[in-house]
């Protein structure tokens, strides 16, 4: 088990670093979009609004001819309407409505976390063959593997959870917040890894549905998730009213409580014949993140089609929602935030106990492994780090162009980022870590900067005006750079590992 924790912990760690990284930064992925979209920064929107009145005009002028609108309703998380739709020239288009004045908001010119963080943490934005999807449940697998092994191979749980010496030698110290953080987001661990691998299991496991449903899985996605549908008419008529369909969700719906809202509308086919309206409620009261829907006729408003939840089917919802936390609980997300910190720390320090007990060793026999390591390890933590944080300096430099072509502009200048992060720790080696780490405290002071300076909301501002997500955003950022401060002095002030850590580490002691 010792053997195995260690092996499978050198091979899978970058690549769970980027996985647990990112989900991290998901947990407030509608705050860094406020953030990254200054359009949105507006005040609670209000009770009641008319989407005929707000959404309609907006949706048949900018997406007319789109196949799909998506009408997300606002929130107190994202107080503005979305409108997503499909664009010939633009792909995937996402257009802003204020739901108090029904302004359109100018284009904001950026994918934020929500479409581009968020779909890194369980892709990769890897779609060839769903590879990314594979190379994320590798990584899922991986953890729990590392989760059982680790706790055999460290026997003392107990005491290792008390145990803590920052004054003692990097390697010792960086071994006792291994273990440290191993053992307080323990069952975090588990449930965010098994719960990740749950979420696609059509992915994983496509021989159940094959099976039952050996025409195809039609049948088997209107039985289990309600996705219904019907072709175009290909003759025109006019949308009825989606305030009347809103209104009635709400009225069958009555029976689940808080959670009678829906919080979006999707219409497909718009100003055809034969366009319906999907309609779907809330989970924002409540853990599972449940597939009820509601389906409207497009043309004169009559109930469709209906379908709630099956039991079997909300035990694998009960099991989403667990992951991706989307109800509204600050305590619990909060909680998420550091338990997710914590996965990041215990695998950047098991690999550098790894790499710091092998070091001198693999060096003198001429051995790559050790240095290897070190570089994929920088590139896969500190290169992360600064690769996110150029994402979030180009969104605040970048000119907007008047469309949505830049947010391509932000996804490259993450990933040449940190692909210099990479080439970086491949030169400088041990040196790279410190580089690196005073790299992050410039450019996250940069990123609180830029955005005073391109927005006009400084911290005092926001906190003033109550724009708790934008301020909460440059906080973390400021916290980010004084934490990485500290342990760059930290590694400076290292001492050389003597002998007898070294032989510590070989019998197995540690």
């Amino acid at each position: 088990m010792d053997w195995l924790h260690t092996w499978a912990g050198v091979l899978l760690g970058g690549l769970l670093l980027a996985v647990f990284w990112t989900g991290t930064l998901s947990v407030f992925d509608r705050e860094i979009d406020r953030w990254m979209q200054p359009g949105t920064r507006l005040a609670e929107p209000p009770a009641v609004f008319s989407l005929d009145r707000l959404v309609l005009p907006h949706a048949k002028q900018v997406a007319a001819g789109a196949p799909v609108w998506d009408i997300t309703l606002p929130t107190a998380r994202m107080p503005a309407i979305q409108l997503d739709y499909h664009d010939p020239q633009l792909g995937r288009t996402r257009r802003f409505i204020d739901p108090r004045s029904g302004d359109l908001i100018p284009e904001q010119g950026s994918w934020g976390a929500t479409r581009f963080i968020f779909p890194f943490h369980f892709s990769l934005h890897l779609g060839w063959r769903s590879i990314g999807y594979w190379l994320v449940g590798l990584a899922g697998m991986g953890m729990l593997m590392l989760v059982v092994s680790g706790v055999v191979a460290h026997r003392k749980l107990f005491k290792e959870f008390f145990t803590f010496r920052p004054r003692k030698r990097l390697q010792r110290s960086t071994l006792d917040l291994h273990n440290l953080c191993g053992v307080l987001a323990l069952p975090f661990h588990v449930m965010i890894s098994l719960s990740g691998l749950i979420i696609f299991f059509l992915i994983y496991f496509p021989s159940a549905t094959d099976s039952l449903y050996p025409e195809g899985k039609q049948q088997f996605q209107l039985e289990a998730l309600g996705v219904y549908s019907r072709l175009r008419a290909d003759e025109a008529a006019p949308i009825a009213s989606l305030d009347s369909m809103r209104r009635q969700a709400v009225e069958m719906w009555a029976d689940r409580g808080p959670s009678a809202e829906p919080y979006m509308l999707r219409v497909w086919h718009p100003g055809d014949r034969h366009a319906y309206v999907e309609v779907r409620r809330s989970f924002a009261r409540e853990m599972t993140m449940n597939v009820d829907r509601l389906i409207f006729d497009g043309a004169s408003g009559a109930l469709l089609h209906q379908h709630r939840t099956a039991p079997i089917t909300g035990v694998q919802r009960f099991f989403t929602g667990l992951h991706f936390i989307q109800y509204d609980h600050w305590t619990l997300r909060w909680l998420y935030f550091a338990g997710g910190l914590c996965g990041c720390v215990m695998i950047i320090t098991g690999l550098l106990f790894w790499i710091g007990a092998r070091r001198e060793r693999h060096a003198r026999r001429g051995l790559l492994g050790a240095r290897l390591v070190e570089s994929l390890s920088v590139a896969s933590s500190t290169g992360l780090i600064l690769a996110t944080l150029a994402f979030f300096i180009a969104n605040r430099v970048l000119p907007m162009p008047g469309d949505n072509s830049r947010a391509a502009l932000e996804g490259s200048a993450f990933f040449l980022v940190w692909l210099l992060a990479l080439m970086h720790g491949a030169i400088r080696s041990k040196q790279a870590w410190g580089d690196q780490l005073w790299a992050i405290v410039a450019f996250a002071c940069s990123a609180v900067a830029l955005n005073w300076l391109s927005t006009g909301d400084h911290l005092l501002r926001s906190l003033n005006a109550g724009m708790w997500a934008v301020a909460g955003m440059d906080l973390m950022l400021l916290v980010l750079a004084g934490m990485s401060a500290l342990v760059a002095r930290r590694i400076s002030q290292a001492e050389p590992q003597t002998p007898r850590l070294r032989q510590g580490y070989k019998h197995g002691e540690f």
